[in-house]
């Protein structure tokens, strides 16, 4: 079933047990899709490489804000990003723990012979793309410094 039609039943069962904070999660989503599926005024389908990426894009804008949210004390607005994300968090690959993050880095590092920071690049390119969904791009980029530090 792709994410649309997951979408989909999710917000009719929402809707049905009358969940607020399900409903703008699943709501964001589904808008999301439908930005996606016109984008360029082409009406079509998105792959599910696509799907993850708005997923996780998703899941940055609210963490971004809940940052900001905490930073001033707002914690009413706070505790709606957290609900969304939540959400927006059921639909996104299992994310990988920083131990297995790093022993996948070790190996990319390994394999592509980087052995200093200017090799950064390099290692960066094919850890996005093996680490795609899996992993946060802020976390990656910050374990790479440190291992090609060392």
């Amino acid at each position: 079933m792709s994410l649309e039609q997951n979408i989909m039943t999710e917000l009719k069962a929402a809707m049905l047990a009358k969940n607020e904070a399900a409903l703008r999660g699943l709501r964001a989503i589904k808008s999301a899709i439908l930005l996606a599926k016109t984008a360029d005024g082409k009406v079509g389908e998105i792959t599910e490489d696509d799907e993850i990426k708005l997923l996780q894009k998703l899941a940055k804008q609210r963490k971004d804000s809940l940052e900001v949210f905490v930073a001033q004390n707002r914690e009413d607005l706070a505790l709606k990003e957290r609900e969304e994300l939540a959400i927006i968090e059921k639909f996104l690959p299992t994310q990988l723990d920083e131990n297995e993050i790093r022993e996948s880095l070790k190996s990319i590092i390994a394999s592509t012979g980087a052995n200093s920071p200017a090799d950064m690049g390099k290692v960066m390119g094919v850890a996005t793309k093996q680490l795609a969904g899996k992993a946060d791009g802020k976390l990656i980029s910050s374990i790479v410094k440190e291992l090609l530090a060392s």
